[in-house]
């Protein structure tokens, strides 16, 4: 797949309104997002990750325990990006949903959809600014990062996704194992939830009609994901953050 020129995201959606249950105990008294990973929550390593890549708005979801995740972001003013607040206290809307109300505050897009946390250690050119070079509205309504699930940290399923050498992927058959993962990061415009339903929804949803119009891509990351699911995979992903310094 060849780079289109670069292009630049100026807010991020991040989904942080879920419950966290396979953190437990941890997440009985805090939201995931608030779960430290080498001294510093979660959601402060995506956002630090989405302010170097330029972007200046970051909308972020809430619902369980919402007080503590507002509190926390509230110590982060004057700091980039900006905190705009999509509050789903009444309802958790899931993840195409929850992205569909903040829609007003996204704008058009181009903007990052960033699961509050997914963390990774760089490779040799970071992840965000890749994904904004290849972003091309003409031939994509959704650019996926993807991990190889062979080498990421926490993650033991037979993955997500094959990816074609052009980008354009393909799901996992039922009784397939294929290479990638889905690593918690798309980049979308607001094109992708044209005609999308009302209320709760899956991302997943609008995915499967962008495959079927052969317009969902894929880009692998160059670094090591760490699906920090269970307090087992925490703790792996420190290990990593002490031997890399990521």
């Amino acid at each position: 797949m060849s780079e289109s020129r670069a292009t630049e995201a100026k807010t991020a959606m991040v989904l942080a309104a879920g419950f966290g249950e396979r953190m437990r105990p941890l997440t009985l008294t805090m939201p995931k997002p608030l779960v430290p990973l080498a001294g510093r929550p979660l959601i402060d390593h995506v956002l630090d990750r989405l302010a170097l890549a330029g972007v200046r708005t970051a909308v972020v979801n809430v619902h369980y325990l919402p007080d503590l995740l507002e509190a926390h972001l509230a110590t982060r003013k004057g700091h980039a990006p900006e905190i705009r607040i999509s509050d789903e206290r009444g309802l958790l809307l899931d993840t195409g949903g929850g992205a569909k109300k903040a829609l007003p505050l996204l704008g058009r897009g181009p903007f990052f959809i960033h699961n509050a946390d997914s963390v990774w250690s760089e490779g040799a050119a970071p992840a965000l600014p890749r994904m904004l070079k290849l972003w091309n509205p003409t031939i994509m309504d959704c650019l996926l990062l993807l991990a190889p699930a062979a080498t990421s940290i926490g993650y033991n399923a037979r993955g997500d996704f094959s990816m074609a050498p052009d980008g354009k992927l393909a799901r996992r058959g039922e009784r397939q194992v294929v290479p990638f993962a889905f690593a918690g990061v798309s980049l979308c415009d607001e094109r992708l939830f044209k005609d999308a339903p009302e209320g709760r929804f899956s991302l997943n949803l609008l995915w499967d009609r962008a495959l079927a119009e052969g317009r969902l891509y894929g880009m692998r990351l160059d670094g090591t994901w760490m699906h920090v699911g269970t307090p087992e995979a925490l703790a792996e992903a420190e290990t990593l953050f002490e031997r890399e310094g990521a």
